[in-house]
């Protein structure tokens, strides 16, 4: 299980062939790579899986090809679990995938085909990828994200990364203010290390093992392409996002999720409407936690060990209600603007943008 979402298996994946599986998306978040945090928020594993199936469906009608087989209808069942926001594996009950317009209510459940994701062992301070691929063959999860940045939000970690002048822009420091970027940037981040590292091109092709970078790189542009020509149309700024991919027998096919307020940052309004909302929101009623986190990070960088959570001496401290009924709102909202389509009993995206604004 990842920190916001269940990993179902149907049929293990092969060496040479892909298995099958099912997303359940939760309702629980993370922050700073802490993982489950203590709370909920109410609808985000609908919202989540809704605008992912949404985005795959696009992407596949474009020319993409994606590892999702399709959502899993909500029986009376499942959507009694949602309404009362518990989760019962029991309550689950597998009915062949749809798609996205042949569900009467929002999904939870999401087909999709796997790879293999083999272990990655780390030893004397580094991670040993050449296992990873040969325990992977000709079918395994890329242990990369890609990162596509159309403009600068605040929160980008590319602000304390590099500098404007490097992107063409003509400032001696990062404006407070979202600044977008000339031309979309790419880059390449680590997925399975306890802390994700930034890579030049050399080491992301060497991670990538038999995936060929210039693919993923090309796959990320037309992906940021198409998301962003769709989020103008609902009147929402698409300002960077990643994806992740499996490799098989010389494919490369898009595979997790994409394009949902967790994977993606979007505007709208001049407002933030993701998951970076939380986080800023943690820096402003738990900056200890946020603090003591970055100092684990650090102490573990220095220790060279990969596991930084047990260097951290602080947990996080729950989110207030009303910002959580207020973000569940939000997540709600957004999904409706941009699918185009009232999913969720929610207010419009204007007024969950105001209510936000209010913390």
């Amino acid at each position: 299980m990842t920190s916001v979402k269940e990993f179902l298996i149907e049929t293990e994946p092969t060496t040479t062939g892909y298995g099958r599986g099912r997303f359940v998306f939760t309702d629980q978040y993370s922050v700073f790579d802490w993982g489950a945090m203590p709370d909920q928020i109410p609808h985000k594993g609908t919202s989540l899986c809704t605008m992912g199936a949404y985005n795959f469906e696009l992407l596949e009608e474009n020319g993409i090809s994606t590892h999702y087989i399709g959502v899993v209808r909500p029986s009376k069942a499942e959507t009694t679990t949602i309404d009362n926001q518990s989760s019962d594996e029991s309550d689950h009950i597998t009915t062949d995938p749809c798609s996205l317009d042949a569900c009467s209510t929002a999904p939870t459940e999401m087909a999709i085909k796997l790879t293999q994701v083999p272990a990655l062992p780390y030893d004397d301070g580094a991670y040993d990828y050449e296992s990873y691929h040969e325990a992977g063959g000709q079918n395994y999860l890329i242990p990369l994200e890609v990162v596509f940045r159309n403009s600068v939000p605040i929160g980008s970690s590319l602000r304390d990364r590099k500098s404007p002048q490097e992107y063409d822009i003509d400032a001696d420091a990062w404006p407070s203010n979202p600044v977008e970027l000339p031309k979309p940037v790419i880059e390449f981040s680590t997925k399975y290390e306890e802390q994700d590292r930034y890579l030049d091109r050399e080491e992301a092709e060497r991670i990538a093992g038999a995936a060929s970078i210039d693919t993923l790189e090309e796959l990320a542009v037309s992906v940021n392409r198409i998301i962003t020509r769709e989020a103008e149309k609902r009147g929402f700024v698409h300002e960077d996002g990643k994806i992740e991919c499996l490799y098989h027998d010389g494919e490369i096919i898009l595979a997790d999720v994409v394009g949902t307020f967790d994977e993606n940052r979007f505007g709208y309004n001049d407002q933030e409407v993701s998951k970076e909302v939380i986080r800023q929101q943690y820096k402003q009623i738990d900056p200890e936690w946020v603090s003591a986190v970055t100092d684990a990070k650090r102490q573990a960088k220095i220790q060279d060990v990969a596991d930084w959570r047990g260097h951290c001496d602080r947990s996080p401290t729950p989110l207030p209600q009303p910002f959580i009924n207020t973000i569940s709102d939000l997540y709600a909202a957004g999904t409706n603007a941009y699918v185009d389509t009232q999913w969720f009993d929610a207010p419009s995206i204007e007024m969950a943008i105001e209510n936000i604004q209010e913390f």
